[in-house]
């Protein structure tokens, strides 16, 4: 991917409008986890140090265009913000009427994007009076990269400069180390409950992965089209067709997706139902599948250590419950342990991480969610393409 980027640019002297993902989640006006906001501090210091003005652009929630609410105002944002660098970060509510000046070292955000009336639609007058806010736009909003939005997409078409800040570089170089040139074995785990909201990912990956390792509901319908029994469990019966058609692709290369020999069971979805671990084929018909067994897991881990490159997208059981986490821990710490590549995504496995400490024992992780999901299915990201046809 051929794309400009800001630690490339020259800026001093110059203001820039950068577009960052601070969607933070707020609790009666206080942010309750700041990571999105600390994830494009670096871009942010690096243009305050280099002498220029910043510009920051966000969205907050899901508002209604054109009709804000108290809990649609990213002044929380702003104030956290600029505790986080030592200044005091204005909200220019009154951007489009009166163009702000703004003097090096200085940084200002607009209101929430997502209130301005032709945001989601790509609107190219708004994304003209974005570009004419500054002299460099600078997108560093990997989460929205998957969306073709004013302020992700159009905007680049405007700018004097457009290019990718560090978050962004750093998202896309990690991803295309795992999926476009990757050390082999390349093995990738995707889990979740269900086969349809990532069949065109599994059937993506299986072109590319030596070794693709199912988990959750997904693994349950992929028992189901291999004729073993699954009990009560989460799976889509109709969906089986395309799972046979996914490990006959995986198998025709020499790889394998590696079904679970042993399972953890329960009568009923709840953290305190009593755990059972059973052999695939003795699943009775009132039992749900809710973790992968000792065995299957220690399978996967063996895997994992003569990997050269993971990727990783959900958590192979129900980790949130003690009694069924085991098989998630073990894997999680198969991971940290090897010496692969490693890249992780999706919010279920960044809380899989976070719960098991292994944070700084994986290579990269990845902020996106719906971004990453679509890089793996191999889309092309609207608000990278707008970077790319630009550079």
């Amino acid at each position: 991917m051929l794309f400009k980027k800001l630690a490339d640019q020259q800026v001093s002297g110059k203001t820039i409008v950068m577009r960052v993902d601070m969607n933070v989640p707020i609790a009666d006006g206080v942010i309750t986890d700041d990571t999105r906001i600390r994830a494009s501090l670096d871009s942010i210091r690096f243009c305050l140090q280099q002498g220029a003005a910043v510009i920051v652009l966000t969205h907050l929630g899901r508002p209604k265009a054109g009709e804000p609410k108290p809990q649609d105002s990213v002044e929380p944002v702003a104030i956290h913000l600029g505790e986080l660098l030592g200044l005091t970060v204005p909200v220019l509510e009154n951007w489009r009427e009166c163009k702000p000046q703004l003097q090096a070292g200085q940084v200002a955000m607009l209101p929430n994007v997502r209130l301005n009336i032709g945001e989601k639609q790509n609107d190219r007058d708004l994304a003209r009076a974005y570009a004419a806010l500054g002299d460099i736009y600078v997108n560093d909003a990997f989460g929205t990269a998957h969306r073709a939005e004013a302020s992700t997409a159009a905007v680049a078409e405007f700018a004097p400069i457009a290019c990718a800040g560090m978050l962004l570089t750093a998202e896309l170089e990690a991803l295309g180390e795992a999926l476009q040139n990757p050390q082999r074995p390349l093995a990738a785990i995707v889990a979740g409950s269900k086969v349809s909201t990532k069949l065109t990912i599994l059937d993506s990956l299986a072109d590319q992965v030596d070794q693709l390792i199912v988990g959750g509901g997904i693994a349950n319908t992929f028992l189901l089209a291999q004729g073993l029994p699954i009990g009560k469990s989460l799976a889509e019966a109709d969906l089986v067709e395309d799972a046979r058609r996914i490990m006959a692709k995986i198998k025709a290369k020499g790889g394998e997706v590696p079904l679970p020999i042993d399972v953890v069971v329960a009568k009923q979805f709840a953290a305190d139902a009593p755990a059972t671990i059973k052999k695939v084929a003795d699943v009775a018909e009132d039992d749900m599948i809710l973790d992968i067994g000792p065995e299957s897991a220690q399978k996967l881990a063996q895997m994992m250590q003569t990997a050269k490159t993971i990727v990783w997208n959900g958590p192979v059981g129900v980790f949130e419950f003690p009694a069924f986490a085991q098989g998630t821990q073990v894997l999680a710490q198969a991971i940290a342990a090897s010496s692969a590549f490693s890249i992780a995504g999706g919010g279920d496995t960044l809380a899989a991480i976070s719960q098991f400490g292994i944070a700084d024992q994986i290579s990269y992780i990845s902020t996106g969610g719906g971004a990453f999901l679509e890089f793996l299915e191999g889309k092309t990201l609207p608000a990278v393409a707008a970077l790319m046809t630009q550079a």
